[in-house]
């Protein structure tokens, strides 16, 4: 294998040193994405200062953007595989809009959950399905709200409806009726079977694995078993052998059916028996 050019090394070290930046930047745009949708009567200065700080977290990812392509060796191939990272940063801040933005962080939680394939999974599952629900119901919110014909007027209204979307329940209670709250739910339908495929998947997954760490786990024990019984069989046999080739340590057993004659007595004469 080729060892990696200069500039892949540093735009490596870059994002490794900036990756906390990034998802901090991320973090504070959701807060100031999320807080006016919440409490929309938010008091002066507040509306102002949470604008800018949407502006100055933009103004990071575009700036780790440019670096990011700027440090990479190949960079028709960066820009093809970080289609989602040069959306955000193309595209103006418009309101309907401003939610794709929000990808990034899944961007900057990715670049934080190690390279274990475990890992990226626990992460995309749990981050992805909360962050998804969360922002998919800021989203209908702020597109329901205050509409003559809506049903979707607060927080609470848009979690509920976020649940029963991206479970695929759809109890009917609530629904958007805006093109772009119909825009947010067809996504959120789309992402949730995703997601509760991933799940369901990863579940299944476990639960081989544990199946077959307890069926490996009796195999070691058996084996265990046959080793040990193996072992004293062979030492039984090695005795066995010993002591049938050691001369005059068992006496001659008499043929069946004939009759034992006792020794005669050296040290006595023989007695007369005749009358």
């Amino acid at each position: 294998m080729a060892a990696p050019t200069t500039d892949d090394a540093r735009r490596r070290r870059w994002e490794s040193t900036t990756g906390w930046i990034l998802t901090t930047a991320a973090l504070l745009f959701l807060t100031a994405y999320a807080w006016p949708i919440i409490d929309p009567d938010l008091a002066t200065p507040w509306p102002t200062v949470l604008a800018w700080v949407t502006v100055a977290a933009w103004a990071w990812f575009a700036i780790d953007y440019v670096a990011r392509l700027w440090l990479s060796d190949h960079r028709s191939r960066f820009v093809r595989s970080h289609p989602f990272d040069l959306a955000v940063i193309v595209l103006p801040l418009l309101r309907p809009l401003r939610l794709l933005r929000l990808v990034t962080l899944l961007s900057a939680l990715n670049r934080h959950a190690g390279s274990s394939l475990r890992g990226r999974v626990a992460v995309y599952v749990v981050g992805g399905t909360a962050l998804l629900m969360f922002v998919a119901a800021l989203a209908v919110l702020d597109a329901e709200r205050g509409r003559p014909e809506g049903n979707i007027d607060t927080f609470g209204d848009a979690l509920w409806w976020s649940f029963a979307t991206v479970t695929t329940v759809g109890y009917g209670d609530r629904f958007p009726v805006t093109t772009q709250g119909r825009a947010v739910a067809a996504g959120l339908m789309l992402t949730g079977i995703a997601l509760l495929g991933v799940i369901t998947a990863t579940f299944a997954s476990w639960l081989v694995e544990r199946v077959q760490e307890v069926g490996e786990e009796s195999e070691a024990v058996t084996r265990r078993d046959l080793q040990a019984l193996s072992a004293e069989v062979a030492q039984l046999r090695a005795a066995l052998t010993r002591e049938s080739a050691a001369p005059g340590t068992a006496a001659e057993a008499p043929a069946p059916g004939a009759r034992a004659v006792p020794p005669a007595d050296a040290g006595s004469p023989a007695r007369d028996r005749s009358p």
